[in-house]
């Protein structure tokens, strides 16, 4: 091979790992907001449950909570992914957060407040896993900034959450 055609290998080689890399990091992106979308859209569904379900106003308190923080985190995300053709926003919850919300539609009375409250612990707990990581190593800013600011009110939620979890655990 002369050196014209190495250079053209090379150059080859190289914008296809270049576009490679670029697809990678656009479904990286892309699974993210499919991923956190549902996630959130799992927690509005489980508390509108809850709302209805429970017979303890601090379960109720947090579910109207999550409703509202949710919601709002969604429309944020929503912004974000309109702004990129090639993200979209999840429009159903994951059959894994929809198998629990079946789970939770199951138990009745106490026993409902105790499942819901340990479901939004490893929610929450998987919820922050995935902004976390994102975090760390996302690759679009706007993303990254948007998990980076969204944290805090999660694991507020987990804080909540585990407290909720204890109480009600307790009163069985």
């Amino acid at each position: 091979m002369n050196r014209s055609t190495k250079t053209f290998f090379s150059g080859t080689a190289a914008l296809l790992f270049s576009v490679a890399a670029n697809f990678a990091l656009a479904a990286e992106d892309e699974n993210f907001v499919d991923e956190a979308s549902a996630k959130g859209i799992a927690e509005i569904e489980a508390a509108k449950l809850a709302m209805s379900e429970s017979k303890s106003e601090d379960i109720k308190t947090f579910a109207q909570k999550m409703i509202d923080d949710h919601t709002k985190s969604n429309q944020k995300l929503a912004e974000l992914a309109r702004q990129h053709e090639d993200l979209e926003m999840s429009d159903d919850a994951t059959l894994m957060d929809q198998a629990k919300a079946m789970i939770l539609e199951l138990r009745e009375g106490e026993n409902f407040d105790e499942a819901y409250a340990n479901n939004q612990v490893v929610a929450h707990e998987q919820t922050i896993e995935l902004y976390r990581e994102y975090a760390k190593n996302g690759e679009n800013p706007e993303l990254k900034k948007y998990a980076e600011s969204t944290l805090k009110t999660l694991e507020q939620h987990l804080n909540k959450a585990q407290e909720l979890a204890s109480k009600h655990g307790e009163q069985q």
